[in-house]
């Protein structure tokens, strides 16, 4: 059986911002024209620490589902006309995703090299189960949102969860002959709704 993927590279400076990530115009997502979507995280060192040369110190390759197991959201970029003192400028809106990484969402992938699918898949030949973390929908959805553009203040529109609650597992696999730490989720992983603008 052949499986069509598709795969998406990010390259995370350490110590330095490792928890997050930008999404220009597009959220993260484990299935996108018909094809299963993995994505890379790898760390490295700045440039100060490492000099000319960039070795990667841990990586993790997570099934999209593991970011967000929503499928059926499609990014549109929409604009408005009239604004400003004679009415001709137009205000665009491409929205900016800021998604979680592995490294925030898990403990366990310091100095590791870790693949994260969902626990129906089947364990990958030379490789070992080294944890099994499962990620539970919020209890509300994010479904618009209000800019007041006098005061600079958004605010967020939810309603509540279909699918509150719902639990989607993942299995930890690493080589047979790396390390045996343990990947568990991180407690302090909490759906919230925040409008708090570098969240």
């Amino acid at each position: 059986m052949e499986f069509t993927e598709g795969y998406e590279i990010k390259g995370l400076a350490w110590p330095g911002r490792e928890s997050t990530y930008d999404r220009n115009s597009q959220i993260p997502t484990g299935y996108h024209n018909g094809r299963d979507i993995f994505y890379v995280f790898g760390r490295y060192p700045k440039a100060e620490d490492a000099g000319n040369e960039y070795p990667v110190i841990d990586l993790a390759i997570c099934h999209g589902d593991f970011l967000n197991a929503d499928h059926e959201y499609i990014h549109k970029n929409r604009s408005i006309r009239g604004f400003g003192s004679y009415g001709d400028i137009l205000i665009r809106d491409r929205k900016m995703y800021v998604a979680p990484t592995p490294f925030a969402i898990t403990q366990g992938l310091t100095g590791t090299r870790t693949l994260l699918v969902p626990a129906s898949w089947k364990a990958p030949r030379g490789f070992k189960t080294i944890g099994e973390v499962i990620r539970a929908e919020a209890a509300k959805l994010v479904v618009g949102y209000d800019f007041d553009l006098k005061r600079n203040v958004i605010s967020a529109k939810t309603i509540p969860n279909p699918s509150a609650g719902v639990e989607h597992r993942f299995v930890a696999y690493r080589l047979a002959s790396d390390s045996d730490k343990p990947i568990v989720l991180n407690p302090d992983v909490q759906p919230a709704i925040s409008t708090d603008e570098d969240q």
